[in-house]
């Protein structure tokens, strides 16, 4: 096997194995979430994912991001970017307010149960 082979052989390995490395770096120095005073940003990623029978993992390869992203997102501890948020907004086919908002989602069994007490 001549060198060129070789190298060609394990570049997948290799970039697979960077690419982890990377992730595992980068997401503990995320930039902090920026809070401003009464200025949070809810989300429904979870109610979202489990509606369509996503886990966090299949969700961040629709969006191209790591997996602990998206939990992070979920928690409330990092903000996603705009071009983040739409690319939410196209795995889930919904507008980004939809998904996020600043205040906080009325939970959907609250509701139903509104609905029904009125009709």
């Amino acid at each position: 096997m001549t060198t060129l082979s070789r190298v060609r052989w394990l570049l997948p390995e290799l970039l697979l194995f960077l690419d982890e490395l990377l992730c595992f770096y980068y997401i503990p120095c995320m930039s902090p979430v920026s809070h401003r005073e009464g200025m949070p940003i809810y989300n429904q990623l979870r109610v979202l994912r489990a509606e369509r029978g996503l886990s966090r993992v299949s969700l961040a390869n629709l969006v191209e991001v790591h997996p602990q992203t998206i939990g992070a997102i979920e928690r409330g501890d990092y903000f996603p970017s705009l071009d983040l948020a739409f690319r939410f907004s196209d795995v889930f086919e919904l507008p980004v307010e939809a998904i996020f908002s600043r205040k906080p989602f009325v939970p959907l069994s609250a509701q139903l149960y509104n609905k029904e007490e009125r009709s």
